[in-house]
């Protein structure tokens, strides 16, 4: 099996790369891996360094928007799994430009290159963002989608598309919406390695708000898991949410990351809230627990715990990425 993985040198693409060429998933036996990545600030090709090596790899620096080098890529390719994506929601509330070309424009090409060249299957990764703020209960895949930041709504956009080339088209077409990912490579301007890269240089981590927004978080082993599943196991033109089972509110995972860091309260600063910041989101993910034997096997103490631990041995990773540090 032909495998090309766009945005695969980021957080969630180069997880599920080395997943595949670890040999980690007998679900994706992988003749050859094509990673497809623009290395923006987010792409990083030492993600990829415990599997450089490997015969199976091709690695193409190029952006999803520009259709020949897509062509190129895409010939022969029995499986696209689209993780490539401007994601941070505060970028995208500052200029929203990038996350329009890149995940409305790059979509539509790399749906239209698939279409041309016959390509098996289509996973195209998103959100749950997508469908907006949540008080009570969890959404379904059938909920209509309601983004409310311009990154969500990029992806919501996105979304539309790959599920329209599945119906004009007849692309073998899945969509997947997950919730809120962490775990080892994971860029410092997300919230967990925000938090932790700040206390391991003695810096305090910003908490935006009241602290009392609401996150599910999953960790981005089990997210992979879900993608070799949905890849090979999922119904054309269906939606699958992924969640981890662990909803938190943010001074609830303060907490935690404070302990795990041996730090305390004062050691956080409170920063003005986000604009438009989505009070909760919760995705019920019975779906794909039902139909292709998906759940969370991470918990989240020990994820957190592997993930604090990963950060504090690998600052030569992270720290020149830190940059300008904001809320989360």
């Amino acid at each position: 099996m032909r495998i090309l993985v766009t945005g695969g040198a980021g957080f969630i693409g180069s997880h599920l790369v080395r997943h595949i060429l670890d040999d980690a998933s007998p679900l994706l036996p992988a003749s050859e891996v094509v990673v497809f990545d623009k290395l923006t600030y987010a792409g990083n090709k030492a993600n990829l360094a415990p599997v450089w090596a490997d015969s199976r790899l091709t690695f193409v620096q190029a952006d999803i928007c520009d259709a020949e080098p897509v062509r190129r890529a895409i010939r022969d390719i029995d499986l696209v799994v689209h993780c490539a994506a401007e994601s941070h929601v505060d970028r995208s509330i500052e200029n929203a430009d990038a996350f329009v070309r890149t995940n409305v424009l790059g979509t539509q090409t790399l749906l239209q290159a698939a279409v041309d060249a016959g390509v098996g299957r289509f996973v195209h990764v998103s959100t749950d963002e997508v469908y907006g703020s949540v008080a009570h209960g969890s959404w379904t895949e059938g909920e209509p989608v309601r983004p409310r930041s311009p990154y969500a709504a990029s992806k919501a956009a996105s979304d539309l598309l790959a599920l329209a080339f599945h119906t004009t088209h007849a692309l073998d077409v899945c969509v997947t919406r997950c919730s809120n990912n962490y775990g080892p490579y994971q860029h410092p301007e997300k919230a967990i390695p925000r938090f932790i890269s700040n206390l391991l240089d003695g810096i305090p981590l910003p908490l935006y708000g009241d602290g009392r927004n609401r996150r599910d978080w999953l960790h981005v082993g089990d997210h992979c898991r879900a993608l070799a599943l949905v890849a090979t196991k999922g119904t054309a033109g269906r939606v699958y949410n992924i969640g981890g089972g662990t909803e938190l509110a943010n001074n609830e995972l303060v907490d935690r990351v404070l302990a795990e860091c041996g730090k305390g309260w004062d050691m956080v600063r409170r920063v003005p809230d986000r604009k438009g910041h989505d009070a909760r989101y919760s995705v019920d993910f019975s779906r794909i627990g039902e139909e292709l034997g998906y759940e969370p096997r991470t918990a989240f103490a020990d994820g957190l715990s592997a993930t604090v631990s990963w950060y504090r041995d690998n600052p030569r990773w992270w720290r020149p990425l830190t940059g300008e540090r904001s809320g989360a």
